[in-house]
């Protein structure tokens, strides 16, 4: 008996020890009507259901070879089962903002643009904007052509600087332009409540008209109380007219032009990024090359997007100037209302293809912006804190060339969008042949652009890879620095992959550029024995090939034969010209101009389609095809590799 009370009593304390455990437990523990996560909730944080912003994010799977549903994982864990159809489409809509998680929320509230047939634009000019000088030359981008007693200063200008610098000088830096937007661009109201902006300008050695007139337009066409700063950076530059000259001129705004100097030449690239840190006033960066003339109503269409998501990127729809005349027009190819979505074939030339139906079906209207896979790289608009967020440019970029697609692939891959805005128009200069450039400095060495494309794919595509190397495949061996800090970035922000990518948002780009097949080979094409390579000379789209110097470099001179029995410089291809003999080369897809094979044995290159073989004329330097005979030297070639250094 006496076993059984202490039995019972041992038991009683237990229980009781356990529940007053239990009780002092919950007392710590938040109540339900209690914020868990204190004054965070309140620091900027999106508006909606706690549990919402504050799901874990489920790390991307890294499955060789096998593209994971990301979105599916997430839905999985929260048990989404038991939610309505409404509730996933929701969820649905938020899941690139819950997994980028490392970006800092968008916290402005802004309404979107409002399109009010009609009636004018909130933000459209009442009136005509004033004439630089009324009836002047190029005033309208009307053509101004210049007498033949010019000639030579005019050659003499393209030459230094790219454009007609002496039909520019003569031109008011205030003149009018012709309006070249959509119709339907005068009558879509904005929220006034727009982010201010930075407008950076980099410029190297630029003729002074160009570069002036690119200030004077972005002062007279944006609305005052937006417009924060526009920052110069001169990126090393030597001509006279850029020194104190220079400096004395924009002392007229009163601070509003800033101009900093680098201390040596950093590159269109790098100085961009030493823009981005020394505009600090406004909250959006606008970039734009040293010879642009914005065009009217440019700034609210550009910056509304941003002001309603601070992970968009914005693109202006870009018109040509004419470097000799200085008129304005749109450019050519995209769709029928020249709207054309930014892309690249495989081995990174920039393109550009129409805007297609499917892309249109997102849309409510004609002019609203549309999703572009990739950009230029010239102009464009990003919240200065994302692009900060972002890493900036990729700090192994040097000089030019393949910046463009690494920031598009690094918005869209690590949760942005990149949109073109049909009703933000700005006007370019684009050089003119017989620009002599401006060459790398010394210390850059050889191959920036191709090094800089490497970077490039090595970071972002994947395996996707292949196919650039199967059209560049000279690159294959070239060092390309240190990128592990750009893996970890990828890794860090939950980046998507490359094949996410491409059948989500470039999607109709293999459409148009057709994956290249695998090389059979690659190299210089080489009259056997002989110091003479065939060379495309710089042509395109159906001019001759010829016999030149053997140079080693590749360029014009590198070319690959196929699989698809294709002989291919870049998206060209070798086939025979009108007299059916001379060999031309011209733009071809996959299916076109499968005609050659290389038997090495022989050194011989085949027509396939004709039974000929691939000759020359060594005294005249032609390239031809004719009756093939073994006893011809004429016809015997070799195919030797070239590496990029």
């Amino acid at each position: 008996m006496r076993l059984k009370v202490g039995f019972i009593i041992r038991s009683l304390l237990f229980i009781g020890t356990f529940l007053g455990l239990l009780v002092f437990w919950s007392s710590l523990s938040p109540k339900n009507d209690e914020n868990p996560f204190g004054k965070r909730n309140n620091g900027g944080l999106p508006k909606g259901d706690v549990p919402d912003q504050f799901k874990p994010v489920v790390p991307w799977p890294h499955v060789e070879g096998v593209e994971v549903d990301l979105n599916s994982i997430r839905l999985k864990h929260v048990g989404v089962n038991n939610r309505n159809h409404a509730d996933q489409q929701q969820n649905q809509k938020r899941v690139i903002q819950q997994q980028y998680v490392t970006f800092k929320p968008h916290t402005q509230g802004h309404t979107s643009p409002i399109l009010k047939k009609g009636i004018l634009g909130n933000f459209e000019p009442k009136e005509p904007e004033p004439p630089g000088v009324p009836g002047g030359p190029g005033e309208g981008a009307k053509p101004f052509v210049l007498g033949p007693e010019y000639k030579d200063a005019v050659q003499s200008s393209i030459k230094e600087f790219g454009f007609n610098m002496v039909a520019s000088d003569m031109i008011s830096l205030d003149r009018t332009i012709n309006d070249l937007r959509h119709e339907e661009c005068k009558y879509w109201h904005y929220d006034d409540r727009l982010m201010t902006s930075s407008v950076v300008i980099v410029f190297h050695n630029e003729g002074w008209s160009t570069l002036m007139r690119t200030v004077h337009s972005v002062i007279k066409r944006t609305p005052t109380r937006y417009l924060a700063e526009i920052v110069m950076i001169d990126d090393f530059s030597n001509k006279d007219h850029l020194k104190e000259r220079l400096e004395e001129y924009i002392k007229q705004w009163n601070g509003l032009v800033q101009l900093f100097r680098n201390e040596k030449r950093e590159g269109l690239i790098q100085a961009r990024s030493i823009g981005a840190n020394k505009a600090t006033k406004g909250q959006v960066l606008i970039y734009l090359d040293a010879h642009c003339e914005v065009g009217i109503n440019w700034y609210p269409p550009l910056v509304a997007p941003i002001s309603k998501d601070r992970t968009v990127c914005t693109v202006p729809l870009i018109d040509s100037i004419h470097g000799q005349r200085f008129t304005m027009d749109p450019q050519g190819g995209g769709d029928e209302d020249g709207f054309a979505r930014g892309a690249w074939d495989w081995s990174m030339l920039w393109k550009r293809v129409p805007l297609g139906e499917a892309e249109k079906k997102l849309r409510k209207s004609k002019t609203e912006p549309y999703r572009s896979p990739a950009m230029a790289g010239g102009l464009f608009a990003i919240e200065r804190d994302f692009f900060f967020e972002l890493g900036l440019y990729d700090p192994g970029l040097q000089i030019w060339g393949g910046e463009n697609f690494e920031i598009s692939y690094k918005i869209w891959q690590c949760g942005g969008q990149l949109l073109f805005v049909p009703c933000s128009r700005i006007g370019h200069i684009y050089r003119l042949k017989g620009w002599q450039g401006n060459p790398p400095p010394a210390h850059v060495g050889s191959s920036p652009t191709l090094k800089n494309y490497v970077r490039v794919v090595e970071t972002w595509w994947d395996d996707y890879k292949d196919y650039f190397y199967a059209s560049r495949p000279e690159t294959r061996a070239l060092a390309y620095g240190d990128i592990s800090e750009l893996k970890r970035f990828r890794e860090e922000h939950r980046c998507k992959s490359f094949k996410w990518f491409m059948e989500e948002i470039a999607y109709d780009i293999p459409l148009h550029y057709p994956l290249p097949p695998k090389n059979v080979d690659w190299g210089e094409i080489r009259g056997f024995e002989t110091s003479y390579c065939i060379d495309s000379m710089g042509h395109t789209n159906g001019g001759n090939v010829e016999m030149g110097p053997c140079h080693r470099m590749g360029g014009n001179q590198l070319f690959r034969i196929n699989e698809a029995d294709q002989l291919m410089q870049y998206d060209q291809c070798l086939t025979r010209g009108g007299d059916n003999s001379a060999v031309i080369i011209t733009h071809c897809d996959q299916k076109q101009h499968n005609e050659w094979k290389y038997f090495t044995d022989l050194h011989r290159f085949t027509h396939l389609t004709t039974g000929k073989c691939l000759d020359r004329s060594d005294l005249l330097h032609k390239v031809f095809t004719s009756d093939c005979d073994t006893s011809k030297t004429t016809q015997k070639w070799e195919m030797n590799n070239i590496v990029a250094v």
